[in-house]
């Protein structure tokens, strides 16, 4: 018999959007995880055709489900489990470029009194704008 459903945060685990399945467990519970437009539980059935939102750090992915792998596989393989809608992926491609433009217009914070190399490069930086 071929085996034909398999449990959403073990899908998930193994489609490598989470580390762990408790971490999936914990994203299907707090509503982050949407299986066909509604929120479900972590041991709901998924089936080939099945579509997923999924919000993760700040970005979302519109997925249909295309294989139920026996096990967990490498990243490269289980991208080819689910298949991306394309405004998917320039939503998310456009939430990326965004995250990386604040990061570099924010200065480091650092954790506090600078180090010997640190106050080095300060000083340089200092000389070289005066």
């Amino acid at each position: 018999m071929v085996d034909d459903r398999m449990r959403l945060d073990k899908w998930l685990w193994s489609a490598r959007f989470y580390k762990t399945r408790a971490l999936a467990c914990d994203a299907v519970e707090g509503g982050k995880v949407h299986l066909n437009g509604q929120r479900t539980k972590p041991g709901k059935d998924v089936r080939i055709g099945s579509r997923l939102s999924i919000s993760k750090d700040g970005l979302e992915w519109d997925i249909e489900i295309a294989v139920l792998p026996k096990q967990r596989r490498p990243a490269a393989e289980a991208r080819t489990f689910y298949t991306e809608d394309e405004d998917s992926i320039k939503r998310r491609e456009t939430a990326l470029a965004d995250l990386r433009a604040t990061r570099k217009a924010t200065p480091l914070q650092t954790a506090g009194k600078p180090t010997k190399r640190d106050r080095r490069l300060i000083h340089r930086f200092k000389a070289r704008s005066q």
